[in-house]
């Protein structure tokens, strides 16, 4: 089951005061940005945080769960409602974060 534009937008609403996020589609799903770095995913109308060191202090006892078939165990949010919890697990998140590798651009030799 893909997740709904309504829950993404919801998500989004109570990431609102934090500069720089964003989301990218991706196969009905979505992935989650902060400041250009991957902090989580949006799948089957859950939200899901990498399990960095201080995402897991400050949610203790979250659930870890598979965003799909194959993928790697991340945190669940259960409580979504909570956004100033939300905003600074996703701020304390950020230096554990790696920088995206750049993309690799092809070069075409003529």
């Amino acid at each position: 089951m893909a997740s709904s534009r309504e829950y993404v937008d919801f998500i989004l609403e109570q990431l609102s005061s934090l500069n720089e996020v964003s989301c990218r589609a991706m196969m009905g799903e979505y992935c989650v940005y902060y400041r250009g770095k991957v902090i989580g995913l949006i799948c089957d109308n859950r939200f899901l945080l990498k399990p960095v060191k201080s995402a897991v202090e400050m949610m203790p006892g979250a659930p870890m769960e598979l965003p799909y078939e194959g993928g790697k165990e991340m945190l669940l949010v259960e409580d979504i409602e909570n956004r100033e919890l939300l905003n600074q697990v996703i701020r304390a998140m950020y230096e554990e974060l790696p920088v995206p590798k750049k993309k690799k651009r092809k070069s075409s030799i003529s």
